[in-house]
């Protein structure tokens, strides 16, 4: 089928070029806001967060009296990303060298009471850097007086690791280490958002965060070599083991995510799962003893290609293959790599292309790092490619309701990761013909300017996080895809919703203003536009419009979603498309009264233009909903009356 999203970048090389400290574009932005207290550092994959906080850390210890840099990452194979780096000969002022007797990202127990001792021991002396797993970091904080903190700078690395949820530890510790001392914070998270909705930060706490933000579109679009990007799906039915072939290019270097062995797509034979898709590539010639390495001749043509498969259990032989991975340097040392759950996140692969994963990810976290897998700037691709391989539902299974949702939650999930990838704009309220946009601003007429910093500040920064939320959402879901559902509800009902719900202390008036911002930058990275001699078009619903005379009216009555479900459409059979259809009607959002106001004008205009009232068995579906809408305002009519009488 036909991607979902395709996004092309100018290949800039903005984001890989050093200035005379060596410090990337993303790293140099951060270094701007180094005297901040609390820092969240929002970056995508190999942007280069953890050299990032290397500068950060040093210049907190050397000019601004931090006396110690504590590192916590959330798996101990991270912890090497902060290993002792020569930054002098790139131009900066001194070194990152931490003690590798406070590195306690080493084998054992997070827990345990060596690294538990080792880690009180470095906060009673003089030294100054410490790395450790998130875990170590909570069994090291019990009963650990939140004083100690001061002056000492806490990195998080991966923060969407964190919540605010009650039984999140981490969160709990975070809270108390800003509210007790003078800790400085810095959070670093390629994916800010989490994958259960749940907020990482209580407002009141976010507020306090200096946030520098370098996003997807300016890392990619600065790369060197990275042309093109796209995120597709491919459906099968049956055991996938059978249609893996369908989609595995063994001349693309890939990254193979098996399903989680509690997964319906799961056979619950991990290993036989490696084996069978070994077995279809070509027949094994051996296995280095040395490396771990699976060298396979390919059926095609006999060519040995390289496989890594990191579904071992025996711990032995997955330090091996792992250490053979953290050493290559050529595109020739592995071509295809199986996983289950790693190769997501502390792994560098930068020669990868094609990220291909089998079965519905829960979280969206979890598909940005997947992704971010080959979305390394190498001279060996000029494309990346994500492909998800999912069931198709079945009408005869018990489970086709959670199938269809898995897939319409895919399809969302690649409808955020669209909005990340695509170039950002500035929206302005056009105010006349004579009013131009600069350079990367789109102008609207109608739009509402933020009227408070707050909302700036949401604009500016929280969108992405913002829209997340709203894919997250339940009613939003079964929404999205439903072709009943009046593009203005979604747009001026259910995504206010979840805004109030997001941020309770935003007046009605800033809701809207945030709502249209949200609205706005949805349909315009959803749309393609065009240039034809001095002027932009946008296509949107269909058909190209003058950018320059846009109006927010007219946006909000374009479903931003609806392309990438008519894609879906034109991708399955008529048999699935119908279960997906039957299965969204079943459970179909409920009329409510703000839904009926914005039906009531269309519904009087129909009547004006065809003479008739709108059809409930009609098979068009907007019209069968505004049947359903006049339904509903009789059966509320008819209950007021009924209280009235009371």
């Amino acid at each position: 089928m036909p991607d979902i999203v395709s996004v092309e970048y100018q290949q800039t090389g903005n984001s890989t070029s050093t200035n005379p400290y060596g410090m990337r574009e993303m790293q140099e932005r951060a270094f701007e806001y180094r005297d901040a207290q609390y820092m969240l550092l929002k970056s995508p994959p190999a942007s280069g967060k953890s050299r990032a906080l290397m500068f950060l850390g040093l210049d907190k210890l050397i000019n601004q009296g931090i006396k110690k840099v504590i590192v916590a990452v959330p798996e101990r194979s991270i912890g090497s990303s902060f290993a002792p780096t020569d930054l002098k000969k790139f131009g900066f002022f001194a070194n990152w060298s931490p003690k590798d007797n406070y590195n306690l990202c080493t084998p054992g127990s997070d827990g345990s009471k060596s690294k538990v001792s080792a880690f009180h021991n470095f906060m009673d002396n003089d030294e100054q850097i410490l790395i450790c797993t998130h875990a170590t970091l909570r069994f090291a904080c019990e009963g650990l007086d939140e004083k100690k903190f001061d002056n000492t700078l806490l990195a998080i690395d991966e923060f969407h690791h964190v919540s605010v949820a009650g039984d999140n530890k981490l969160g709990e510790i975070l809270k108390n280490i800003m509210d007790k001392s003078k800790a400085h914070i810095v959070a670093m998270t390629g994916s800010y958002f989490r994958g259960d909705s749940v907020p990482i930060l209580l407002p009141e706490d976010e507020k306090k965060f200096t946030k520098v933000t370098y996003n997807y579109y300016e890392q990619l679009n600065g790369y060197d070599f990275l042309k093109t990007l796209g995120i597709g799906y491919h459906f099968y039915q049956g055991r996938y083991t059978n249609a893996i072939m369908e989609v595995l290019d063994t001349d693309k270097k890939t990254i193979l995510h098996i399903p989680s062995v509690n997964s319906g797509e799961s056979t619950k034979d991990k290993h036989n799962e490696v084996d069978f898709i070994i077995d279809a590539i070509g027949d094994v010639v051996k296995q280095d003893a040395e490396t771990g390495v699976i060298h396979v001749k390919r059926k095609t043509d006999g060519k040995i290609l390289k496989i890594a498969d990191l579904v071992e259990d025996t711990q032995k032989e997955r330090d091996k293959i792992q250490g053979y991975l953290r050493d290559i340097n050529s595109a020739d040392d592995i071509d295809i790599i199986i996983a289950l759950g790693m190769a997501k996140e502390g792994f560098d692969w930068p020669y990868c292309e094609h990220a291909l994963t089998v079965g519905y990810r829960g979280s969206l976290t979890e598909i940005i790092q997947i992704i971010g897998r080959a979305t390394r700037d190498s001279d060996n691709k000029t494309h990346a490619q994500f492909t998800n391989l999912i069931a198709q539902p079945n009408a005869e299974d018990d489970e086709v309701k959670l199938s269809v949702n898995n897939m319409l939650k895919a399809i969302t999930a690649s409808l955020l990761m669209e909005q990340v990838l695509a170039p950002n704009w500035k929206f302005k309220t056009k105010v006349s013909d004579d009013d131009k946009a600069k350079p990367g601003e789109i102008k609207i007429r109608g739009l509402k300017e933020p009227s408070s910093q707050r909302v700036k500040d949401i604009v500016a920064e929280d969108i992405t996080d913002l829209k997340a939320a709203i894919f997250q959402d339940k009613t939003m879901l079964k929404a999205m895809p439903d072709a009943s559902v009046d593009p203005e509800v979604i747009n001026k009902v259910l995504i206010p919703k979840v805004i109030r719900t997001k941020y309770p202390d935003l007046t009605d008036e800033q809701v809207e203003e945030v709502r249209q911002h949200v609205v706005v930058d949805s349909v315009i990275k959803n749309g393609t536009i065009k240039q034809v001699a001095d002027k932009r078009f946008i296509r949107m619903a269909g058909s190209f419009v003058d950018i320059d005379d846009i109006h927010i009216d007219l946006i909000d009555r374009v479903n931003p979603f609806q392309e990438a479900f008519e894609v879906l459409s034109k991708s399955v059979t008529a048999k699935v498309l119908k279960i997906i259809q039957d299965t969204i009607a079943a459970t179909r959002i409920k009329m409510d009264f703000e839904e009926a106001a914005i039906l009531w004008p269309k519904i009087q205009e129909f009547v004006k233009t065809h003479n008739r009232q709108p059809d409930i068995s009609s098979i068009i579906e907007t019209e069968k909903r505004m049947a359903e809408c006049i339904i509903y305002l009789k059966e509320e009519r008819r209950k007021k009356a009924a209280n009235n009488d009371k």
